[in-house]
């Protein structure tokens, strides 16, 4: 297992073009696995999931996502370009229907070296509510 500090950037555009984006700094753990490596970090107020720790399962086809707190998991996401997946979103509401396609998966990193970057975009579906297209770029330096 290896120290590594992580640049997560998150890019959100709405329908109606409006964007919203997002980024912080923080500090992980990168480890691999039959396969797969692995990125663990704490989430930050920054990211509005402070108490919330992220792990991250990646290959050069796919990226799964999940999020654990206090009391138990958060959420699960999948993303493998081409393909659809549909889970459900805990929040102090109550839960909420998440859909999303994958429409890239980008592993740049060098596993001898713990660096490089992850880039995933997809389209996100809220319950319905709120529609929009995503770009998440995780930079490990």
């Amino acid at each position: 297992m290896r120290d590594i500090t992580i640049k997560i950037t998150g890019k959100q555009v709405y329908d109606g073009g409006e964007e919203d984006q997002m980024e912080f700094i923080t500090d992980g753990r990168l480890y691999q696995r039959n396969g797969y490596c692995y990125l663990i970090y704490d989430e930050s107020e920054i990211s509005g999931m402070e108490g919330l720790k992220t792990t991250l399962r990646f290959n050069d086809k796919s990226l799964k996502m999940k999020r654990v707190g206090k009391n138990g998991p958060q959420s699960e996401l999948y993303f493998e370009e081409g393909r659809r997946f549909m889970s459900s979103y805990d929040t102090p509401e109550g839960p909420l229907g998440i859909e999303v396609l994958t429409t890239a998966v980008r592993n740049l990193v060098d596993k001898e070296e713990g660096k490089g970057r992850l880039d995933v975009e997809y389209d996100i579906s809220l319950d319905g509510m709120a529609e929009g297209r995503n770009r998440i770029t995780i930079d490990l330096m």
